[in-house]
């Protein structure tokens, strides 16, 4: 009998977000955001890259590294936050993390790769829904004439589509964030970053992006920015949302 395999961490991702708080539910929906890859020092060979810069988006495989349970137990049937946190679906039928194998899939749009005197080559993407520190496992093309299906039907997902909320980001507040950084955080607050199951209009968020922590509340589809101030440092914590 063939022995387990044994996955390897080949890079991390370097994003703005120090916590899985905010992190946008899927990949891709806020294209702003920016995020580097950067390798294990075994994998920094430049030749593992070669005609990379031919392809304009990536699948990523990457770890829920948060989401292990120390027991190793996993359930058949996960409540989809979408659903309102009630409903249960079976794990396979959705994207939780609490799987048999904390296994994450991203797509994400490669912008470039850079090279680091130190890092080696590091690949710039933007649209990721990953935390900082999240280990990838592996890096794969993304073929438009394979991985895309038009008919495609998505399940409970096409009835539980997030809906964007208009923002209200007072200008002294919005002073506060870099001006590189104002569109991905804008888009990530218009994607509503609440429990889908929280609906309380007096409850003000809070979550650290970009160095800052951003605090708002929401009253139906109005997401109103209340602070930005500096963030608390974080210890690590190599994870990502989904």
């Amino acid at each position: 009998m063939n022995e387990p395999l044994q996955l390897r961490v080949i890079a991390r991702i370097h994003s703005d977000f120090a916590t899985k708080f905010g992190i946008p539910r899927q990949s891709g929906l806020v294209d702003a955001l920016r995020a580097e890859i950067v390798f294990e020092p075994e994998y920094r060979v430049p030749d593992a890259l070669r005609g990379l810069e031919g392809y304009s988006h990536l699948w990523l495989i990457w770890e829920f590294s948060q989401a292990r349970r120390p027991d190793g137990r996993w359930s058949a049937t996960v409540r989809p936050p979408r659903l309102g946190g009630n409903t249960r679906m079976g794990v396979f039928a959705t994207r939780s993390p609490f799987r048999p194998n904390p296994l994450g899939l991203s797509c994400v749009r490669l912008e470039g790769i850079r090279r680091d005197p130190l890092l080696g080559c590091v690949v710039q993407i933007a649209g990721a829904d990953l935390m900082d520190g999240t280990p990838i496992y592996d890096i794969k093309p993304y073929l438009p004439y394979a991985d895309s299906r038009p008919g495609a039907r998505g399940g409970f997902a096409d009835t539980a589509a997030p809906r964007a909320l208009e923002v209200e980001f007072p200008a002294r507040w919005l002073e506060q964030v870099p001006a590189d950084k104002r569109a991905a955080l804008l888009g990530v607050l218009a994607g509503d970053p609440r429990p889908s199951y929280q609906q309380d209009p007096q409850r003000v968020y809070g979550f650290a992006f970009a160095g800052l922590e951003v605090r708002f509340c929401v009253d139906g589809t109005v997401l109103t920015v209340c602070s930005v101030a500096p963030a608390a440092p974080h210890g690590p914590q190599p994870q990502a949302g989904e």
